[in-house]
């Protein structure tokens, strides 16, 4: 059938029918031949670009919009597709600029008003940040969907906005079915049945933490099924993680509803979802509804007003018990710390400053994080630390050139030479990232969204992490591994306390030493680096979960108690 000659319209409807099955490269080759058999459809061009996206060939999907927009300037969905793609490929400027078209045609188009702003953050543009945010806040109140959930972690709402605003793009993108796959079947396995679901889960940020967690499991009580949206990282990880898992499955080119009956037919107890509404993550798989205990865990802080999900796996820190009437979910509260720190590798022989790009006697304040958590408050304050710290240097991520260079510009503005900004490339090996990482002084985590899984790297490597208690989830990780690594003295409860506390430290070399040696201390006998210990306080929390499940109990609040 494949080689048969078709018409454009035979093409065409095959491609729709392909797609709407979520069969994304059978769709994309069909309408890639209707766009061939007739050059100006806009229709298939633009279905084709969304299937190439679908398949993560963003490139290719670019060059089809953007065949789209030549025919057609005011397609509002091929500047919105247009635009996610750019932003998959880190070209943020570029996505920026398609969002304002979007909205200069449709103001009021759904979330694309966030998208932009949280586009801007990517490229460390501040302009308009706060009358924006404001703008924002107060759409939201109005019940608009003004931004997706993800988008507006580094913007410092309230847990109860967080909520109304995961609750909003739910509602609008990703309902609950009408029939559930799990319809209240008891499940009777002599193992617990529990699927991690994750997008590339070796590649993912979850992947070197869960690790150490699947190795630790208790084989005789629980059953581990990894499910993971290839095409997988190719790494020394993916071999070990198919090694540790019972069962590993990369999933490809499948619809959210397949993935779901995957997981209903192999009678899981307990599926995790490990990406909330990060970037690719699928929802709607458990929308779906295939297990009788679903869970948000690890990749999203915070919750996802779904009534989809049973549970968010927390501690007291991230989630305090004040917080608990603005989560949708219930939550459980792990001891010690709800993330599951993974303990440096075998650091290869550290690059000494030198070939890192550093000098080699500054003091070097660190903040390798994402940049569009960075804030214009906290490079201010960063700022004014190089300006006090005679020769020191701050030690940033380069994610994209916009970024390097809006960044370079806010500290000419603030007076302070731009050579002492220095940006470290990609590394995609953990161990070498962790071998450079040592090299730094001080690590500086950011506000209202804190470092997650860099902080625990940073600690790893045995470079002490100062923080500043948040407001919300994202912004009190850093607070929990602290306070689980032994260090509890580096979490401050104001950004002025914060940046005493950092200038103290870069003045006084005995007192950051002191720090370090703690930290070096604690750190082999820390809750933060225990794997077991954690893995016994999530299997314990897995246990009680699945036990009210059989008894047909509906979720509920609850703490798991500390083993020794």
């Amino acid at each position: 059938m494949n080689g048969a000659p078709r018409t454009f319209d035979v093409a065409y409807r095959l491609g729709l029918q392909y797609g709407q099955a979520g069969k994304f490269e059978e769709a994309e080759r069909l309408m890639g031949e209707a766009a061939a058999l007739n050059p100006v459809s806009i229709l298939a061009h633009f279905a084709r670009g969304y299937a190439l996206q679908q398949l993560g060939r963003h490139l290719e999907a670019v060059e089809c919009l953007d065949a789209v927009l030549r025919l057609r300037a005011d397609f509002p969905e091929a500047l919105l597709n247009r635009a996610a793609s750019l932003f998959s490929l880190r070209r943020y400027s570029d996505a920026s600029d398609d969002y304002r078209r979007l909205l200069a045609l449709v103001p009021d188009y759904p979330f694309a008003r966030g998208n932009l702003l949280f586009s801007n953050l990517h490229c460390c543009d501040w302009s308009g940040l706060e009358a924006e945010t404001r703008a924002i806040a107060a759409a939201l109140h109005e019940n608009k969907p003004v931004i997706a959930p993800f988008d507006g972690k580094a913007l410092g709402f309230a847990p109860e906005e967080e909520l109304h605003a995961a609750r909003i793009w739910v509602a609008s993108q990703c309902p609950p079915v009408s029939l559930a796959l799990w319809q209240g079947e008891i499940y009777r396995h002599e193992r617990i049945k529990i699927a991690y679901v994750a997008q590339d889960l070796p590649g993912h940020p979850a992947g070197p933490l869960l690790a150490g967690v699947v190795a630790a499991h208790t084989s005789t009580k629980f059953e581990t099924i990894a499910i993971s949206f290839g095409p997988d990282s190719a790494n020394d990880l993916r071999a070990l993680l198919e090694q540790k898992f019972d069962r590993y499955i990369e999933i490809r080119n499948e619809s959210d509803l397949e993935v779901a009956t995957r997981l209903r037919q192999m009678e899981v107890d307990i599926a995790i979802d490990l990406m909330g509404f990060t970037q690719g993550g699928r929802p709607g798989i458990f929308a779906h509804r295939p297990a009788p205990v679903q869970v948000n865990y690890l990749g999203y802080p915070g919750t996802m007003g779904a009534s989809t999900m049973d549970y968010l796996i927390a501690d007291r820190i991230v989630v305090p018990s004040e917080d608990e009437p603005h989560v949708a979910e219930k939550v459980v509260t792990l001891p010690d710390t709800f993330f599951p720190g993974a303990r440096a590798p075998a650091i290869a022989a550290a690059s000494n400053r030198t070939q890192a790009g550093l000098p080699e006697s500054a003091f070097v304040f660190c903040a390798l994080n994402n940049v569009y958590k960075i804030t214009p408050t906290m490079f201010a304050i960063w700022m004014r630390l190089l300006e006090a710290t005679p020769g020191s240097v701050l030690w940033l991520t380069r994610t994209n050139e916009t970024g390097a260079r809006n960044l370079t510009r806010e500290a000419q503005a603030h007076g302070v030479d731009p050579a002492r900004l220095i940006f470290a490339p990609f590394i995609e090996s953990r161990e070498a990232h962790l071998a450079r990482l040592a090299l730094a002084d001080l690590f500086l985590d950011t506000l209202p969204y804190n470092a997650h899984a860099t902080a625990n790297d940073a600690l790893a490597a045995g470079v002490p992490v100062l923080t500043c208690r948040g407001s919300a989830f994202a912004g009190r990780v850093a607070a929990s591994l602290l306070a689980a690594v032994g260090l509890p003295e580096l979490v401050m409860d104001s950004l002025e306390a914060y940046e005493a506390r950092a200038l103290q430290l870069a003045r006084d070399p005995a007192a950051l030493a002191a720090v370090k040696a703690k930290l070096t201390r604690t750190s082999e006998t820390c809750a933060l680096f225990d794997t077991a210990r954690f893995t016994r306080h999530l299997e314990a929390s897995y246990e009680q979960m699945t036990a009210r499940a059989r008894r047909r109990e509906p979720p509920e609040f609850f703490a798991v108690m500390p083993v020794p």
